[in-house]
């Protein structure tokens, strides 16, 4: 296992690559020296704008002790997402009782997620494969889906890891926007859980506890404590209106990814993120001390994972 020697301080920058809008790099010798930089323990994270297969490929096998991956789901299209910013600007929308009110758009973000369902599970095949090389032995997986291509994915890794290796379907339910009336409203998603080998990291005494539903039942200790929660986590989205919000059209909560670093990783651990998006992955190994390697494509995604780490990390 590859640990950074002795503590982080903070001194150590995060290290950042291609941050500019543009193509995504294509010198392999600056991504081989980013990854190596966090591996050696010059930087305590990168933030590379690259393809993640050519990434996956620079890093050496064994390295990473928790990899987490929210890969595009398949919807045939381009996500997106405006945020405005309300009592400013030219532009007017009708609101409530019919009142004018004056807005400007302040980021406009969208996410390309166009390719065919069968080409679609052959790449993420191939970078599944790749991420299992690079994990520890007692490294693991968790890969985040939805309802278009959890079932398939299943059956993906199943392959690639081995079936006898599934830990856990986490399902993560929220209940925020707006609902079908045709059909019941779909509001989860699903995590799958892997681990590489016949031993992984849990550890239940740094997962975020949640309140017992009869606390009456249990006692006054173990009410004040909470219960560990199972394999259904109800949790909100990123509100419109949070600090926490982006913009970014796939932002995860911020509470998710730690509870995910915390139960699977050790302090100095390696957290790598394929599809980085915001950030949020780097910004919750940072928060819980462990080291972080994001990668994404989108010079967008790239500029707001880096802001995010910079103002967490203070690097």
């Amino acid at each position: 296992m590859v640990r950074v020697p002795g503590d982080l301080p903070g001194q150590r920058r995060a290290l950042t690559v291609g941050v500019a809008s543009g193509p995504p790099p294509t010198d392999p010798d600056q991504v081989e020296d980013a990854v190596r930089a966090v591996l050696e323990g010059r930087v305590r994270g990168a933030v590379l704008e690259a393809d993640n297969l050519d990434v996956l490929r620079a890093i050496p096998d064994g390295v990473v002790d928790l990899a987490y991956a929210d890969p595009p789901f398949a919807t045939g299209g381009h996500r997106r997402l405006s945020s405005i910013r309300t009592g400013e600007g030219e532009q007017v929308r009708t609101g409530f009782g019919g009142r004018p009110y004056h807005y400007r758009v302040v980021s406009d973000l969208t996410w390309a997620d166009d390719l065919p369902l069968g080409t679609h599970l052959e790449s993420l095949a191939l970078r599944l494969t790749e991420m299992r090389r690079v994990l520890a032995d007692h490294g693991s997986l968790y890969l985040h889906v939805d309802w278009r291509t959890v079932h398939y994915v299943r059956l993906l890794l199943d392959g690639v890891f081995g079936a006898e290796h599934f830990l856990n379907e986490i399902v993560w339910a929220y209940d925020y926007g707006g609902r079908a009336r045709d059909r019941w409203p779909r509001k989860h998603d699903t995590i799958l859980w892997y681990a590489k080998g016949d031993h992984w990291l849990f550890d239940r005494d740094a997962v975020d506890r949640i309140p017992y539903l009869a606390p009456g039942l249990v006692g006054p200790q173990k009410a004040a404590r909470g219960k560990l929660p199972t394999d259904v986590w109800w949790m909100t989205i990123v509100p419109p209106a949070s600090a926490e919000r982006t913009g970014y059209p796939t932002q995860k909560p911020l509470r998710l990814l730690e509870r995910i670093v915390a139960a699977s990783s050790r302090p100095g651990d390696l957290v790598l993120d394929p599809y980085a998006g915001s950030g949020t992955t780097g910004v919750a190994a940072a928060r819980h001390g462990r080291r972080w390697l994001l990668v994404d494509r989108n010079a967008e995604a790239i500029a707001i994972a880096r802001g995010r780490i910079v103002a967490e990390d203070g690097t």
